[in-house]
């Protein structure tokens, strides 16, 4: 039965001519490996009968050199050819995952398992089908060789391939719910741990890390479920595959025992036809094999789920000039409500209000990083963006600051310079070459690099989300002096908890409860009660 992410398979192994080299190989490997137990039988018979013959020694040796080299080099092509096709399909499903936003309709953690987890299943199609090709070509071709044999062995052989394919067919069929089901709820664990650990100062704070890992825990009994089905119908191929091959050999042997009695075979003859006989039965024997396949299909199947997810219709009016932005009516759910702001060119604009009134969600929303699920966002320009715990991407300090940009080392010391932190990195014991994970920085450090990183991609708009949260008073007007001399003329946003910043701002908006309670200079909004207890707690 076709699945959603057969046709995505059938990409991957179109896509490039490596699996015709792994097939053309694994063909002669096989061919070499066929020849072995008629090789060896009339090695047997040379011996038996008192004889030497070069050139059969030298067959046989010949014949197993071939299958030995020829797996090697399968080996090294099929590692190959599932790497590649591995960073296809990440790179492809990455991209659709950029491309649908933030929030995604797929949970942080589902997304990062089917990248790495289903794209890596999914990854190995090729060799995964190719081995069963091979299989299934030395069952035929073992069949065709006790034919030539004796036609009788042949007869017997074939008897027991219509009970080899009731059970490879039965296994893929009770296999398949299982696989795909453990798929989804492998994805459902890993979101639901990213999230708890990606809350867990807030989980322990709050008191409530039993509750959580009962949450994160919850699916676990359909995990257990899906994995024990799966062993269930893998153990039942098992023990019936381990009493069909022998009792296919015996009759073999006996039917060959007769034949050897009446001077139909020799005694290497008998000995070749159970090297065909196991041969034969080797698609019964292709269990793991099977399992992948289905795993691959069912992997393939989640990918294909993401990739068919069309992105979001992000159309909206340009903003009339470059840095410019305005909210009309602007709404996500829970968090904003009906939010009408505009924000000119140039501006320095502070965000404030009480924890929990919707800050961050509006620089999200006004950096590009989160969609609105109503009204709509008028914005022009690239966007930089620094947050108040930057995660410190690249091999190198240096790239760090210059990733996902192709800044040469002047412009990323000129944004090391304006994010105050140049001097820092220079003391580093490889400066700007010191590796990131070898960097003793502090966390306002580790702020002022992220801050850098946003500087050095010269964005018409720069919003700052807590990003200078960890700097002293001094060094944040030193920060914010900077940026007024490395990027003059540019729109500022900045989330912050300080007087003094909202003070050097062009315009505040004062968030409460995710609404808009007013606008205006910090000096105008002071005169407000409630706008002075944002910083005073009150009192």
């Amino acid at each position: 039965m076709a699945k959603p992410g057969d046709a995505l398979l059938f990409s991957v192994v179109r896509r490039d001519h490596r699996p015709w080299l792994l097939l053309l190989n694994a063909a002669v490997a096989t061919t070499g490996g066929l020849l072995i137990p008629s090789a060896l039988a009339d090695a047997v018979d040379m011996a038996l009968g008192g004889t030497f013959v070069l050139f059969t020694l030298l067959w046989l040796l010949g014949m197993a050199a071939t299958e030995i080299i020829g797996d090697a080099i399968g080996i090294v092509l099929a590692a190959s050819i599932t790497s590649r096709a591995t960073a296809w399909l990440r790179h492809r499903l990455s991209r659709h995952l950029l491309a649908l936003g933030h929030p995604s309709p797929f949970a942080a953690g589902d997304a990062v398992s089917r990248v790495t987890g289903d794209c890596g299943n999914a990854g190995g199609i090729v060799v995964t089908l190719i081995s069963l090709a091979i299989a299934a070509a030395s069952s035929v071709g073992s069949v065709v060789a006790l034919a030539l044999m004796d036609w009788r062995l042949a007869a017997v052989f074939v008897v027991s391939v219509p009970l080899a394919m009731f059970l490879v067919r039965t296994h893929m069929q009770l296999t398949a719910d299982d696989v795909l089901a453990y798929q989804e709820v492998s994805g459902d664990v890993s979101a639901r741990l990213l999230d708890a650990v990606s809350g867990k100062r807030t989980i322990a704070a709050a008191g409530i890390a039993g509750r959580e890992a009962d949450r994160v825990l919850q699916p676990l009994p359909r995990l257990a479920a899906a994995g024990a089905g799966m062993w269930r119908t893998q153990a039942k191929m098992m023990w019936r595959a381990g009493l069909l091959l022998p009792a296919v050999e015996v009759v073999v042997l006996i039917t060959a025992g007769f034949g050897v009695m009446e001077g139909r075979l020799s005694p290497g003859d008998v000995l070749a036809a159970l090297g065909y006989a196991a041969l034969g039965m080797g698609i019964v024997g292709q269990i793991p094999q099977l399992t992948a396949l289905e795993r691959t299909r069912a992997s393939a199947s989640r990918i294909a789920e993401v990739l068919d997810t069309p992105p979001p219709d992000r159309a909206a009016p340009v903003a009339p000039e470059s840095g410019a932005i305005e909210l009309r009516g602007a709404g996500v759910t829970g968090v904003l409500h009906d939010v009408n702001l505009t924000i000119p060119a140039g501006a320095f604009t502070a965000v404030v209000g009480s924890s929990g009134a919707g800050k961050s969600t509006l620089a999200a929303v006004l950096g590009g990083l989160s969609a609105v699920d109503s009204g709509e966002v008028l914005r022009d320009g690239e966007v930089g963006y620094a947050f108040e715990r930057p995660a410190l991407l690249g091999r190198t300090i240096g790239r760090s600051i210059g990733y996902g940009t192709v800044a040469g080392e002047a412009e990323v010391r000129d944004a090391a310079v304006a994010a105050q932190v140049h001097d820092v990195l220079i003391r580093l014991p490889q400066g700007y070459d010191t590796p990131v994970a070898e960097a003793p920085l502090s966390g306002g450090e580790v702020q002022r690099i992220g801050l850098a990183r946003a500087i050095v991609r010269d964005p018409a708009l720069l919003v700052l989300d807590d990003a200078t949260a960890s700097l002293d008073t001094v060094t944040e007007a030193k920060v914010d002096a900077a940026l007024t001399t490395a990027l003059p003329g540019r729109t500022r946003v900045v989330v912050t908890h300080r007087a003094a910043t909202a003070a050097r701002a062009d315009l505040v908006v004062w968030l409460e409860n995710g609404r808009v309670r007013g606008t205006g200079t910090h000096q105008e909004l002071w005169e407000n009660e409630d706008y002075r207890a944002v910083f005073t707690g009150g009192e």
